[in-house]
């Protein structure tokens, strides 16, 4: 079956174009200009033809940064495979890629198999995998080599959690290394874990328990601290690396000089940073602040950066924006920390809102219409190996496709437009000028005029490459 989408504006990360575009079951075939002598042939032999009239038509969003079904705390992030990738579907996310967990005496190809069999059959859109090292030893370090050949590329260490997933900074170097031999990429959690663990302590004695010091007790300069570290470490062992959900200016700062003196450094940042903050979320009366604690935490607002982390995405310093998916109930779930802000699990749920999130700030005159698709699809691709396949309308690419109405809108909140597995939304209230029309998967309409056509087994594993964004 062939499908033509004709009428809409193709936008890339280099620009846009009115274009029409042809798929041959899975794949995009072609990509034409209005009027060619080939559109008529085309348009009279189409089994399906979209129109996308005064619409975007872009690549289907790669949210490189998820969790699902993640063990935290004595419980598991509320969204299964299933659950979470219905809901990237509904907004425009067409590819995850999820973190397998080794922590402390577990082996690597054991946590991968896991994995495998939760996600198998499962998903809604396609999924690939990073491998989380939470015990760098021979035996991981062996294993960076063999995934590879199971098409997963990037490592992630943590300098926090200290007994659970925390490295030292030999370990950290001995992956680095490992890493620059085999061309994987490192990503790195960048908080100083045994400073925290500190704050954390001194802060519960002082009886400062609510959600508001989950934030205080993870200041800016244990993430600059340990950002710098890494980069630090980095730089001697040749790697590249990836500092996931970036918050704070000043790491961002580190990264970005860092990239000016050539190093591969990258830099990711979440919707959560860009928009929410200390003050109005985790200083929310009562217990209502656990519903935005994540770590890295919401950062000041009076600070200034929220603004100073948009500014980084329109210079390049940020290259990606994921979401760090990671979403718990409030009741049963964040209520484990009443009393005890350190015991309420870590994390948010947005991969449904992260293409309308960014589109906003299209809107609002904070970035381009062509960094949005950037940001959001083509920039994952390059860094995560996937990219000629995903993150580009192209001839030879996956069908993995969006049409995004600017002329929409999209109102955010439990009862809306809210299909994650969770009892409230940390995005409740927000208002988007553009709404997800149509989504096509591997050339199936998986979202089509407000109706889920998709199922739980549309989804395929997907082996990835070694990184194409490397400087």
């Amino acid at each position: 079956m062939t499908t033509l989408i004709t009428g809409g504006t193709v936008v890339s990360a280099e620009g846009s174009a009115l274009q029409d575009v042809l798929i041959d079951g899975d794949t995009i075939v072609a990509v034409l200009a209005p009027g060619s002598n080939a559109l008529s042939e085309v348009r009279r032999s189409a089994g399906i033809v979209i129109d996308a009239s005064r619409k975007y038509v872009i690549p289907g969003g790669i949210d490189a940064h998820t969790h699902m079904e993640m063990p935290f705390g004595g419980t598991f992030a509320s969204d299964t495979f299933e659950t979470g990738t219905r809901a990237a579907a509904w907004g425009g996310t067409t590819t995850i890629v999820d973190f397998v967990v080794q922590a402390h005496g577990q082996r690597v190809q054991d946590q991968l198999a896991a994995w495998h069999d939760k996600a198998s059959g499962n998903c809604a859109v396609d999924y690939a995998f990073h491998q989380i090292i939470g015990d760098v030893n021979a035996d991981s370090l062996k294993a960076m080599d063999e995934l590879i050949d199971e098409g997963i590329t990037s490592f992630k260490l943590f300098m926090a959690y200290p007994g659970v997933f925390l490295s030292s900074d030999g370990q950290i170097l001995q992956a680095m290394q490992k890493a620059a031999g085999n061309g994987s990429l490192i990503m790195m959690h960048a908080e100083n874990g045994s400073a925290i663990d500190v704050l954390v302590q001194q802060a519960l004695e002082r009886g400062d328990t609510a959600p508001y010091f989950h934030g205080t007790t993870r200041p800016w300069q244990t993430e600059q601290e340990a950002t710098h570290r890494a980069v630090m470490l980095a730089d001697i062992a040749g790697a590249p690396l990836y500092i996931v959900h970036v918050s704070a200016k000043q790491a961002l700062a580190r990264i970005a000089e860092a990239r000016n003196a050539g190093q591969n450094v990258f830099g990711e940042t979440c919707p959560q940073y860009l928009y929410l903050s200390l003050e109005e979320n985790l200083g929310a009366p009562g217990f209502e602040g656990a519903k935005w604690v994540c770590s890295t935490p919401l950062r000041s607002r009076a600070e200034g950066h929220q603004d100073e982390l948009w500014r980084y995405l329109r210079t390049g310093d940020v290259t990606t924006v994921s979401t760090d998916h990671c979403p718990f109930c409030m009741k049963d779930q964040k209520e484990l920390g009443i009393g005890n802000f350190a015991k309420i699990p870590n994390g948010i749920g947005s991969v449904e809102h992260r293409m309308d999130l960014l589109y906003q700030g299209v809107v609002d005159g904070r970035i381009s219409l062509q960094k949005w698709v950037d940001v959001a699809c083509a920039a994952p691709a390059r860094m995560f190996g996937l990219y000629g396949k995903k993150g580009v309308i192209a001839a030879g690419a996956d069908a993995d496709i969006v049409i995004y109405d600017p002329n929409g809108h999209t109102s955010i909140g439990l009862g809306k437009t809210h299909h994650m597995n969770m009892d409230y939304s940390a995005w409740e209230g927000y208002e988007i000028d553009g709404h997800v029309d149509t989504v096509l998967s591997r050339g199936k309409v998986i979202v089509d005029a407000g109706q889920y056509l998709g199922a739980k087994s549309d989804g395929r594993f997907v082996r990835r490459g070694l990184s194409q964004n490397l400087i």
